[in-house]
C-alpha cells in the first residue's frame, strides 16, 4: 500500500485537531502528516494570548501539547505560506519550500481581523494593533513602553481583553463601543449595563454610542489621535481595533484551481469543498447545512469539533457535522461569563428568568425559556459565578422546563466549594421578549 499524504494547512486548533485525529488512526508507514503555518512554529492557544501579554504566562505555555508530541507523531510542521493549488494534480505550491503533493488537503487558515477603511488608516504605518495573532501581541509588547493612552474600538470578548491587558500595564484606555449597550450580540440590556459599570470601575474611559471617525497621525507615521463620530478628539499612541475577523481566504481566489468562496470558504455537511479531496475547516469556512444561511462558526470550540470531524471525512468515514449547542466561557475583568444556548435574537414570545443578587452587581442569572413549549429552557447567560456549560446544554438538549431548572440550578454550579455563588439569596422577575 502507497503512503498517503495529508497535508494541513493551517496549525491553528482545527488544523492540528485534524493531524492528531488523522494520525490516531493512520501509521507513519500509512500515512505522512504535514502541517504547514507561517504565524507560528507551535499550535498555540489562541483565547490565551491575553495572558502572555499580561505577563502570567509564557509564550510555550500557550501551547496545548508538548513539542515533542509532533516528532512522537510523525507529524511535520512546516514554517511556510501556501501560495497556490492546483487540485486537478493534487499539488501545492508554497512560497520559500519546494512544491508539495498531497493525496487529501485540509484548509484551515481560520480568519483575521476585519478591515475597516476608517479615514487616516492608510496613513498609519505604526501604532494600529489587532489581537488576534502571535504577531499582534509581539506588535503590542513592541508599543506597550512608548504609550502612555490607548484607544480600544470594538465592544466584544476580543476588545476588553486587549483593554485589560493594556491596563495590567499602566496604560490608560478609552473604549469605544458603538451601541448603545454593551455587547448586545450576546447580552441583554440589564447585563450590558452592569458589565459596562464594571469596566468603568477599573478606570477605563467607557464611551457607548461612540465610533472612531478619523485617525491622526505624527510626522513618523504612528497613531497620535483619533477624532470620533461625536467630534471628540482623543490623544493616543496605540489604537487597538478589535471589531470582529473575517475568513482568511481571499488568497484562495486567485489560485489555479480556486474553491467555491463566498463570505468564506464554502464547505458541506462533510467539510468538503467544491475541489475534489480538498477539505475546509474552522474559522474559515461556511457550512452548507441545508438551511436558509450557511453556518459560520468563529469560536475556538467550535473550530477544534471542525477538525476532528473534517479528518474523519479525509479518512472516507463520511461523518455529517451536526452543531453542538452553543457554549462559551469568559471573563471581564475578574467577573466569570458562561452562555449556553439562545440567549439573543430569540422570538419574540420567549421569556427570561432574570435572577439578581441584592449586593453582589456582577452576579446575574438569565435563563431564556420558552413558554409556548411548556416552559422549555433554551437558553443561559451567567455572570459573576463559574457554571459548567455541559450540564447546561444537557438540559437544554433534554428540553428540560424552567421549573425543573429552577430546582436544580446547584448541580451545575461550578465554583470553588467556599466560594459559590449563594443561589438561595438571588431575587428573582420575569423579562419579556418584546
Amino acid at each position: 500500500m502507497n503512503q498517503e499524504h495529508f497535508i494541513i494547512i493551517g496549525n491553528g486548533v482545527a488544523g492540528i485537531e485534524a493531524a492528531m485525529t488523522i494520525r490516531s488512526r493512520l501509521s507513519v508507514e500509512d500515512a505522512k502528516i504535514t502541517v504547514i503555518s507561517k504565524e507560528s512554529d507551535f499550535f498555540f492557544s489562541r483565547t490565551a494570548l491575553m495572558y502572555a501579554y499580561m505577563n502570567t504566562m509564557q509564550r510555550e505555555d500557550l501551547e496545548p501539547y508538548e513539542r515533542h508530541v509532533y516528532t512522537q507523531q510523525h507529524i511535520t510542521l512546516l514554517r511556510d505560506t501556501v501560495t497556490d493549488i492546483d487540485a486537478h494534480n493534487h499539488t501545492i505550491t508554497l512560497e520559500t519550500s519546494a512544491p508539495l503533493t498531497y493525496t487529501k488537503l485540509l484548509i484551515a487558515t481560520g480568519a483575521h481581523p476585519r478591515h475597516v477603511p476608517f479615514e487616516g488608516i492608510e496613513q498609519a504605518t505604526d501604532g494600529v494593533v489587532n489581537f488576534v495573532s502571535m504577531q499582534d501581541l509581539d506588535h503590542c509588547e513592541r508599543l506597550t513602553p512608548s504609550t502612555s493612552h490607548a484607544v480600544v474600538v470594538g465592544g466584544g470578548l476580543i476588545g476588553i481583553e486587549l483593554v485589560e491587558c493594556l491596563m495590567y500595564h499602566g496604560v490608560k484606555v478609552t473604549f469605544l463601543v458603538r451601541e448603545s449597550s454593551y455587547w448586545p450580540q450576546a447580552l441583554s440590556h440589564e447585563e450590558g449595563s452592569r458589565i459596562a459599570d464594571l469596566i468603568r470601575s477599573h478606570h477605563v474611559n467607557l464611551l457607548l454610542e461612540e465610533e472612531l471617525q478619523q485617525i491622526h497621525t505624527d510626522q513618523q507615521g504612528r497613531v497620535s489621535a483619533i477624532t470620533t463620530n461625536k467630534n471628540q478628539k482623543i490623544d493616543t499612541q496605540m489604537l487597538g481595533i478589535c471589531v470582529g475577523v473575517t475568513s482568511n481566504t481571499s488568497w484562495l481566489k486567485s489560485a489555479t484551481t480556486p474553491p467555491d468562496i463566498q463570505r468564506a470558504l464554502c464547505v458541506d455537511k462533510f467539510f468538503q469543498t467544491s475541489l475534489p479531496d480538498v477539505f475546509g475547516a474552522g474559522d474559515c469556512v461556511q457550512i452548507d447545512l441545508g438551511m436558509e444561511q450557511p453556518l459560520i462558526e468563529t469560536i475556538w470550540y467550535s473550530a477544534k469539533r471542525h477538525g476532528q470531524i473534517a479528518a474523519l471525512n479525509m479518512l472516507g468515514d463520511q461523518v455529517a457535522y451536526a452543531p453542538p449547542t452553543f457554549f462559551n466561557s469568559s471573563k471581564f475583568f475578574d467577573v466569570e461569563y458562561t452562555t449556553a444556548g439562545q440567549v439573543v435574537n430569540t422570538p419574540a414570545h420567549t421569556k427570561s428568568l432574570w435572577r439578581t443578587h441584592p449586593s453582589q452587581p456582577y452576579l446575574t442569572q438569565r435563563i431564556v425559556f420558552d413558554p409556548t413549549q411548556k416552559d422549555q429552557v433554551i437558553g443561559f447567560n451567567m455572570l459573576g459565578s463559574r457554571w459548567n456549560h455541559r450540564i447546561l446544554t444537557q438540559w437544554i438538549e433534554q428540553r428540560r422546563p424552567l421549573s425543573y431548572v429552577r430546582k436544580r440550578l446547584h448541580q451545575a454550579q461550578f465554583d470553588v466549594e467556599f466560594g459559590r455563588a449563594k443561589l438561595k439569596a438571588m431575587q428573582e422577575e420575569i423579562l419579556n421578549h418584546d
